[in-house]
């Protein structure tokens, strides 16, 4: 069943056109990745989706209503939350504080801080630490725990992997099967083309604002993913 819909959505930066006429549908506990390489309009796209561009035409439905046109904080408090590039956290705040910022939604649902510090132990060691003084790894936890604590439907996931260590990159991406489990669904941008297609039960490839392709990635060729993302032709 669909939760989000996006139809022939055009987004702009001033008289930048920065997302050309894309439309995309995601799943209840499905996982979305969008590729694509820098500039192709991936981080936009989610802004338009959670309210922060509001320089935008096409339609933007969740759960069945047009949230085109809502404010940012309501459509938090739909049910849509974003991690955002860059972590975002309260460097002077601990741990525990930066994850109950997530509480302002009043969102009833699974996600605790108990739930939270289940899903990364390592936090609930951590919790009374400034979230300042932590690694990126740890501190890319704490902007996924708070986003859960919104208890979101859906969880849009901006480039969680950026100057992540491979090892701390696949601890975060195995919790995804337990963040759907509790019947949330992910849209997680990514530019690293391999783990996007064995995160995901569904990619979109964006280049220069449009998609390029679409699909299971186990049923994509890889050749055909890498000429979607770079732009560049196939010959047999």
């Amino acid at each position: 069943m669909s939760l989000l819909k996006v139809e022939n959505l055009d987004v702009f930066y001033g008289d930048f056109h920065a997302v050309r006429g894309v439309s995309l549908e995601v799943n209840e506990a499905q996982t979305v990745a969008i590729i694509g390489a820098n500039g192709a309009g991936k981080s936009t796209l989610l802004q338009a989706i959670t309210g922060l561009n509001t320089q935008k035409r096409g339609a933007v439905t969740f759960e069945g209503k047009d949230i085109s046109r809502m404010r940012a904080d309501l459509i938090a408090r739909a049910g849509v939350t974003m991690v955002p590039e860059g972590r975002r956290l309260f460097g002077s705040l601990s741990v525990e504080d930066n994850l109950r910022v997530g509480e302002s939604t009043k969102r009833k649902g699974p996600w605790t801080l108990q739930a939270v510090y289940d899903l990364f132990p390592r936090l609930g060691e951590l919790r009374k630490m400034q979230s300042s003084t932590l690694s990126g790894g740890q501190q890319q936890m704490v902007a996924i725990g708070r986003a859960l604590m919104t208890n979101p439907r859906l969880l849009l996931c901006d480039e969680i992997s950026l100057g992540l260590a491979p090892k701390i990159i696949g601890d975060i991406y195995r919790c995804f099967d337990a963040i759907r489990q509790s019947g949330v669904s992910i849209v997680v941008i990514e530019q690293n083309v391999a783990q996007a297609c064995h995160a995901s039960q569904h990619i979109y490839c964006l280049l220069e604002g449009r998609i390029s392709l679409e699909g299971d990635p186990r049923k994509l060729a890889m050749n055909d993913i890498t000429a979607a993302y770079f732009g560049t032709e196939q010959h047999s």
